[in-house]
């Protein structure tokens, strides 16, 4: 007798820089979501779909669980609400120094759907700590399971795939098999862009930049995309743009390196600075980003 089919939504969440988008580009085997050390990085829900013969693991990579501080927060934290609601299953990261936070965790103990806690970092342990954790986590949560892994090194990451599948509900497929992701090429290019500038600059620039495609017109042997960076106020534009332009170009440069890899294709990049006021306080603004429907 052939074994059903498996497929199912299995949503990676967490505090801010805890690993989660490191461990989904692990699991789905490419770079998908962004990877910078700051904290924030990611702003959207991004799918990653892991296919096989007889399975489909869809991943969401959200936004770190937060208390909003403005409209922005609010909006990344909207998506981290709509990936649980439909979660067939929860990866819930943890890093190995991190405490439980009442205020955050607290809606993970009355969630009925099952929730796999991974203690992550385990890179970084020492003596009987990956131990201790799990006894630590097992005192708050109620998890189906507890797996300490290193997304750094991929310790474990096999042994959260075989759990995923056993776990997973009988389903067709659905998304077609070919595909690995709901995100256009459009969101991708933007997202490339916009990891350079939290990997450039300092402060308050990266989480005061969104990057918009204004155009993406792929011809036979290059893709030609103007891009628009926007922050929000004048002075930040001056920083971004650099003396000279010195600061855009090198921003330009490593984006298009990435792009040219991650589309496997030369890559025309043409990149724009404007001001758009207070953008992460006005709803309006953030809808035309793509962060409210």
């Amino acid at each position: 007798m052939s074994t059903p089919h498996k497929s199912g939504f299995v949503s990676i969440v967490g505090k801010p820089n805890v690993g989660k988008s490191s461990l989904m580009n692990k699991l789905v085997g490419e770079n998908l979501s962004i990877i910078t050390a700051k904290a924030q990085t990611t702003r959207h829900r991004i799918m990653g779909m892991l296919n096989g013969d007889d399975f489909q693991i869809v991943y969401s990579d959200t936004p770190g669980i937060l208390e909003p501080k403005y409209e922005l927060h609010q909006a990344m934290m909207n998506f981290v609400k709509v990936s649980l609601e439909d979660a067939d299953l929860i990866l819930l990261v943890v890093e190995l120094g991190e405490k439980y936070d009442e205020q955050l965790f607290e809606r993970f103990k009355t969630i009925s759907t099952p929730i796999l806690l991974l203690i992550n970092k385990i890179d970084l342990a020492k003596g009987s700590q990956i131990e201790d954790k799990i006894i630590y986590w097992k005192q708050f949560l109620n998890p189906t399971e507890i797996i300490p892994v290193s997304a750094k090194s991929g310790e474990n990451i096999d042994k959260i795939l075989t759990t995923i599948k056993n776990m997973l509900p009988a389903h067709p497929a659905y998304y077609p098999k070919d595909e690995m992701t709901d995100r256009s090429e459009r969101f991708f290019a933007s997202e490339i862009i916009r990891e350079k500038i939290f990997m450039n600059y300092e402060q308050e620039i990266p989480y005061s930049s969104e990057v918009g495609i204004d155009s993406f017109k792929e011809e036979e042997n290059i893709i030609r995309i103007r891009a628009i960076i926007y922050v929000e106020r004048d002075s930040q534009k001056g920083i971004l743009i650099g003396k000279g332009g010195s600061s855009l170009k090198k921003v330009g440069t490593e984006a298009r390196e990435d792009l040219e890899k991650f589309f496997s294709k030369k890559i025309f990049l043409e990149t724009h600075v404007k001001v758009a006021d207070d953008w992460r306080k006005q709803k309006q603004k953030l809808r035309h980003f793509g962060y409210f429907e």
